[in-house]
């Protein structure tokens, strides 16, 4: 079979033409036979929601799946047909953050999932019991896709719960049939495309295959717990470092070309640097008389880049002494899942003090399910590469984290059940987190410092170890969303109001434990040569961000001390000046270039950099 379908010419095929020329990639990806295109176009444009030839029959009343499909067409179903391809309606299409407010909210949506899902609910005003249930049995039911294009809000996964006929299309092994979503570009309409994998006689039943395409017989196993149960005697929850391969892909993905070896370069002390920068955090602030802007990016002497640098190597050949606001391989410590990996080099399994037990969702599946066993905990689940909260989930139900899998790579941490909080005297005790900006001089020697100034960031509402779809209980990332209070304390009025609510933690020492977890992360980070940690360049420098939360820590006398730990963003190290996830975080940045750039010596000695310096020997 073709890969593209034969498109005949005519101007009654224009239309036709169009759908496949806007739609071909994503028929391709979902796998759908070029044979059913034109039907599928067919009965988009012409026919809408239609009787699709199966009927459902009862089966074990009272069970979550209550029905099965089967083919009640008499002359049955055969795969080579090209009108054998069926539309299945989205009953519900949300964001995870919108769903308790449309079960609470639209007309008539409660009452049918609670249906469609086998629940005992005949009312119409909203119960939050039943809203609950709802919930949490969604994800018995729940699809995914993402969006190609827009904010990274567009792109956060889109869910959707098929309608009745679609969502009792049952598991098999060995499924009759297959279903992937399709989004119809020109009427902004998703739909579930149905067409058969094999040719089907009148009452066989209709199946899927719920773990479509997944090779590894363990990991399929896992996948399918929601539906099957499995003990999974045979794993062990232990997780190690990833072998070599797991950052030899890495490197190949980012497709950095490595540096050749360069010596060190001293300028004289009175030069003034020619600085390229498309950033407008940059261009906005940077005012020292030693620091010249300029527009060719041939010129300069200092490329501050937004986008990573990809090619070290011409650099390091044709313009060894330019300077760099970034390190190659530096994405082992910026990105969530490389930063689990790195901080198992501190302690081994599971991992330093102040990294909360973290498992790799693709490649850690089933170690996770293990160490979960079923227990009331509450895990977060993260993006590999988001930051901002964006696609983010709560949640201590073991449902809800494996079909994660299905959407971005992810990243699952256990959740701060007893986080130090705040007292915010309008509003109570609430969580908060710290951000710290650290420079890296050099890796070989390590050469690490902190800016003394810290940001803080605040929740709106008490915390407690309920709803935790509720932003505002749960993060501390408000300045993105509209209409929500930004809570904002310097740090040195932070400073006496922490230890006048914690008398017993001074200040000092507390930030003596961060850097101290600073000066492990890097010193894992640079412990091995490229790519498997932070490459040695004498050309880069980089300023990173560090998001952190304070967890309190029991001892054997039960007396209350600060330990670091990450949690939702927290130590999830980024690039201030070229991260994606960072790229509209001025407010902040625009008070720290002002300090920072003019202070930062970019070539000798830190003897004027106002900051702490973390000692770190080698």
């Amino acid at each position: 079979m073709s890969t593209n379908p034969t498109v005949p010419n005519g101007a009654e095929d224009e239309e036709f033409r169009v759908f496949v020329a806007l739609h071909s990639a994503a028929l391709q990806a979902s796998a759908i036979p070029p044979v059913y295109w034109r039907s599928l176009h067919h009965k988009i444009t012409s026919e809408g929601d239609e009787e699709n030839g199966e009927e459902k029959k009862k089966d074990n009343p009272g069970d979550e799946i209550r029905c099965k499909v089967v083919v009640t067409r008499e002359s049955g179903l055969q795969a080579s047909e090209p009108t054998s391809v069926f539309l299945v309606d989205h009953a519900w299409t949300y964001r995870v953050d919108h769903a308790r407010q449309q079960l609470e909210q639209i007309p008539g949506l409660l009452p049918r999932m609670a249906a469609l899902m086998g629940l005992d609910f005949h009312g119409e005003v909203p119960d939050p019991d039943t809203v609950e249930l709802v919930m949490e049995r969604m994800w018995k039911y729940n699809q995914t896709y993402q969006l190609s294009q827009g904010s990274p809000e567009d792109k956060v996964p889109v869910w959707y719960v098929m309608d009745e006929f679609g969502s009792q299309v049952r598991h098999s092994d060995q499924p009759t049939c297959s279903m992937a979503p399709f989004f119809y570009v020109q009427g902004q309409l998703a739909y579930t495309v149905l067409w058969p994998l094999q040719d089907l006689h009148e009452g066989d039943e209709v199946t899927r295959d719920y773990t479509y395409g997944e090779p590894d017989p363990l990991v399929r196993q896992c996948r399918l717990l929601p539906w099957i149960p499995s003990d999974l005697e045979e794993v062990s929850s232990v997780t190690a470092e990833p072998p070599d391969s797991f950052f030899e892909n890495i490197a190949r993905e980012n497709k950095e070309q490595l540096p050749v070896e360069i010596q060190p370069y001293t300028v004289p002390k009175d030069k003034v640097y020619k600085v390229y920068s498309e950033m407008s955090q940059v261009t906005n602030n940077l005012s020292h008389p030693r620091f010249q802007l300029i527009e060719d990016e041939d010129e300069a002497d200092i490329i501050w880049r937004y986008n990573h640098i990809k090619d070290y190597s011409k650099l390091s050949v044709e313009r060894p002494h330019v300077l760099l606001n970034q390190f190659p391989c530096e994405s082992i410590i910026t990105v969530k899942d490389c930063l689990a990996a790195v901080a198992r080099r501190v302690k081994g399994s599971p991992g330093p003090d102040w990294l909360p037990q973290t498992f790799n969702l693709q490649t850690e599946l089933p170690q996770f399910i293990k160490h979960y066993q079923g227990e009331d905990n509450h895990w977060i689940c993260k993006p590999w590469n988001l930051a901002r909260g964006l696609d983010t989930h709560i949640t201590n139900n073991l449902d809800y984290i494996i079909r994660q899998r299905e959407s971005t790579p992810k990243v699952v941490c256990k959740y701060l059940e007893d986080p130090v909080l705040f007292n915010r005297e309008e509003v109570g005790m609430v969580k908060f987190d710290i951000r710290y900006m650290l420079m890296l001089r050099s890796v070989q020697p390590l050469r690490l410092y902190a800016y003394n100034v810290f940001w803080l960031r605040f929740a709106n509402r008490p915390f407690s170890l309920d709803h935790f779809d509720d932003y505002q209980k749960h993060f501390t990332v408000m300045n993105y969303a509209e209409g929500v209070e930004l809570k904002q304390v310097h740090y040195d009025e932070f400073i006496p109001m922490f230890e006048k609510q914690y008398p017993q933690h001074p200040w000092k020492e507390v930030e003596g434990e961060l850097f101290k977890a600073f000066k492990e992360l890097f010193e894992a980070a640079t412990s091995r040569p490229a790519p498997y940690g932070i490459c040695p360049y004498p050309s880069s420098r980089a300023i990173y961000a560090v998001d952190l939360m304070l967890k309190w820590s029991r001892g054997q006398n039960d007396s209350a001390s600060i330990k670091v730990e990450r949690a939702e963003e927290r130590l999830q190290i980024c690039p201030v000046m070229h991260s994606q996830a960072e790229k509209n975080h001025t407010d902040s940045f625009k008070s720290c270039a002002k300090h920072v750039l003019p202070s930062f010596n970019f070539l000798e000695s830190s003897k004027e950099i106002h900051t702490v310096q973390v000692q770190i020997a080698r």
